[in-house]
């Protein structure tokens, strides 16, 4: 019996090894030559030789620019007739507190389905928001849901078996403040 018949492992691995070599080697000079028919050097060129040495991107010199001393843009000096009519109002506008809680309904009735409730707060960053509910005339009641203030806006789905008018709002428990009422009709 020959050497190489009393190891058949070790012969296998090394023809497999040997095989293995020729393979990457292959692949390599395959991997070298297909880069270069397809331009892929390097070198800043495509696979003719005209092209080389041309930038790709043109910038041209800085020049200082010269100072007018006014403005780029200037406006009309005389005030248009539409801006100096200004209508009184009938009524004095209330202006909201800048950190008032708005909410909304996402529809006015109702049936055995879901609410969509949504809102803004501004400078309500991270609060915790209770949601109250209103039957009938009944007293506000805690609904067993709150909903987090993200991006200064929440948003949530409120569902209840009871019926009738049913007003909606939120509530800011560490800072006391209320959002205005939702009424919404549920009719089961």
């Amino acid at each position: 019996m020959s050497q190489s018949e009393d190891r058949p492992v070790l012969t296998g691995l090394v023809a497999l090894v040997g095989v293995a070599v020729v393979v990457g080697l292959l692949a390599g000079v395959g991997a070298i030559v297909g880069s270069r028919v397809l331009g892929l050097t390097g070198d800043g060129g495509g696979g003719n030789d005209e092209a080389q040495g041309q930038a790709s991107l043109y910038l041209p010199d800085p020049v200082k620019t010269k100072d007018t001393g006014g403005p780029e843009i200037t406006l009309d000096a005389t005030p248009s007739e539409r801006a100096t009519e200004e209508s009184p109002s009938e009524e004095p506008s209330i202006e909201k507190p800048k950190n008032a809680i708005t909410l909304s309904a996402g529809a006015t009735t109702v049936g055995g389905e879901n609410l969509y409730l949504s809102g803004v707060y501004p400078g309500g960053e991270g609060a915790i928001l209770d949601i109250e509910y209103k039957v009938n005339d009944q007293p506000w009641r805690e609904f067993n849901l709150d909903v987090n203030v993200s991006g200064q806006q929440f948003a949530t789905y409120v569902y209840t078996s009871n019926t009738g008018t049913i007003q909606w709002r939120v509530w800011d428990k560490s800072t006391n403040k209320r959002s205005n009422a939702v009424t919404v009709k549920h009719t089961g």
